[in-house]
């Protein structure tokens, strides 16, 4: 049990955010223009006025009441803190300016690399994909080989390529992981799908393929969308409460975050109940 834990410790630190350990990457590096999920316009490199001296948010506990619910769902997947403490050694873009434009330019890379880490190690860790699975931990290697050159290196990586390398076998994961579910019923059902606002409630979706699919505020209550899977779909404001996600595949943390439900709502063990989701709750 305990070396149970330290495989789930050792996951949750690599491949989550560590803020500590990051130099507010994601709060320089990365560009946003104003929306329902940021209060304002940001270029790419230029530090969000929220950001401190210390590299933490000013505003992180109240980001949602302050207009910036978009930060609230980002998930750099572990990448802050690898370029922050491994590929420049702990050295900051304040004390060390010339690196910064490099730095900036490395860390969204490495946040599709550390994507890509995610889901492979959650497809390691599924009993349906033993098939496949050397060619899973070949990905894995290489993938994490490519997190741990030079900054140079990593800018000059052709990053779809791998990506298609990559998923090719999160879809024949997929694949296995959905064969012992019968097949839905619901032909409409499938891979990209537009579901913007869809009344869903009470919908037996089990066993989907809803990966890339527009679920902005969908209506999901009570549906089972179990043993399905989410890669890169879209669950900003779907309604969750009281839907059933046991067994779903591919599902972040962050996708959960940027969704609404309630305390019925059952998710992956891997996953909690957001915050937001106790203050609807009450």
């Amino acid at each position: 049990m305990s070396k149970q834990l330290t495989l789930e410790d050792n996951f949750h630190k690599r491949y989550h955010a560590d803020c500590e350990e990051c130099f507010g990457l994601c709060c320089v590096a990365l560009p946003y223009a104003k929306s329902a999920d940021f209060a304002l316009d940001k270029d790419g490199g230029t530090p969000c006025p929220n950001l401190q001296s210390d590299y933490r948010c000013g505003i992180h506990n109240n980001l949602r009441n302050k207009g910036f619910r978009g930060c609230a769902v980002y998930e750099c997947f572990g990448a802050g803190q690898k370029v922050s403490q491994v590929t420049y050694f702990g050295n900051d873009w304040r004390d060390h300016p010339e690196s910064a434009k490099e730095m900036f330019e490395v860390f969204p890379i490495m946040q599709q690399l550390h994507e890509m880490l995610y889901y492979l190690n959650e497809a390691l860790s599924l009993e349906e994909t033993q098939p496949i699975y050397q060619d899973l931990q070949a990905a894995l290697e290489a993938t994490e080989s490519l997190t741990n050159l030079s900054p140079i290196s990593i800018i000059e990586l052709n990053v779809p390529a791998h990506r298609t390398m990559v998923n090719d076998l999160l879809l024949q994961t997929s694949e296995l992981v959905r064969a012992k579910v019968p097949p839905n019923k619901n032909k409409k059902i499938s891979r990209g799908i537009d579901l913007l606002g869809a009344k869903l409630k009470g919908a037996n979706l089990r066993g989907s393929n809803l990966r890339g699919a527009f679920l902005i505020a969908a209506d999901l209550r009570e549906a089972d969308l179990s043993v399905t899977d989410f890669i890169g779909a879209d669950l900003r404001d779907a309604d969750l409460s009281g839907a059933n996600l046991t067994g779903s595949i591919f599902l972040t943390q962050a996708q959960i975050n940027s969704a609404k439900g309630d305390l019925n709502t059952k998710l992956p063990p891997s996953l909690s109940i957001p915050d937001h989701w106790h203050k609807v709750a009450k």
